[in-house]
């Protein structure tokens, strides 16, 4: 796999001088194509803010941040959200759905502004929402469905247009176990079909999911590996296949 995002010794500072504020603390980090990786952190970490650099929602104050071989660091504002637009598709907790309209149409908002025709970005908005399993709720507005599927609804808006990186932000904080569940199934569904998924998180069980765990502690990675959970699950549920594979070899064999 290449490297889709290369950060390399980035800070971000507020309040230079005497009062600074270190959020970011130069931090060096690699993000391959098709990886799902989970960044925890408790408030104050600084997860927030490099979850702003990842998604071109800020500047660093100094280092450099490489997306598809591209410097984005110093970008102007129309630039970034110029890559926001074609790179990104995000996910928040609070869902930012706009309540006046239906499903369809806040799944087709971000494609007005990219200039989609109609035609097309009705098609892509109804396969979005059929995708999350939503295509009989796309007249609902969202004061009409549970939080679950609202959140289901903001997450057809940031895969309509098949951008490259999900950028998920604490996307299950304000729902319930079975919700979690559902939306963490999404965001697993979207791995395997290849997209990169980088998920906030400040829940250890919901990073357990993930493929990569890394841990930003004042302003630093202190942690960043390959998740032992969830491979050890993957292998354990690869074992019963070999041993039945094995015992079907030796009834040929005899």
């Amino acid at each position: 796999m290449s490297a889709l995002v290369e950060i390399r010794d980035m800070c971000k500072v507020y309040n230079p001088g005497e009062n600074e504020v270190r959020a970011l603390d130069h931090v060096d980090l690699v993000i391959n194509e098709k990886e799902f990786v989970a960044i925890i952190g408790q408030s104050g970490s600084g997860k927030s803010t490099l979850m702003n650099m990842l998604g071109c929602l800020d500047v660093p104050t100094s280092g450099t941040y490489m997306l598809h071989d591209k410097d984005v660091s110093h970008l102007s504002d129309d630039e970034l959200s110029d890559i926001r637009n074609k790179e990104i598709g995000f996910i928040f907790q609070g869902f930012n759905l706009i309540a006046n309209l239906t499903a369809l149409e806040n799944v087709e908002l971000p494609l007005i502004y990219r200039g989609v025709s109609r035609r097309e970005r009705i098609r892509l908005s109804e396969t979005a929402l059929e995708k999350v399993g939503l295509a009989k709720r796309k007249t609902h507005k969202p004061s009409e469905m549970s939080g679950g599927q609202q959140q289901r609804v903001a997450i057809a808006r940031a895969i309509a247009q098949a951008p490259p990186i999900i950028l998920a932000d604490e996307p299950t904080g304000n729902l319930d176990s079975g919700s979690t569940k559902e939306i963490m199934g999404i965001l697993k569904g979207l791995h395997e079909e290849g997209r990169t998924v980088i998920l906030i998180t400040h829940d250890n069980e919901i990073a357990a999911q993930a493929k990569r765990v890394i841990k930003i502690m004042d302003g630093r990675i202190v942690h960043d590996s390959a998740n032992d959970i969830e491979n050890n699950k993957e292998q354990k549920q690869e074992e019963p296949k070999q041993k039945e594979s094995s015992v079907r070899g030796e009834d040929s064999n005899e």
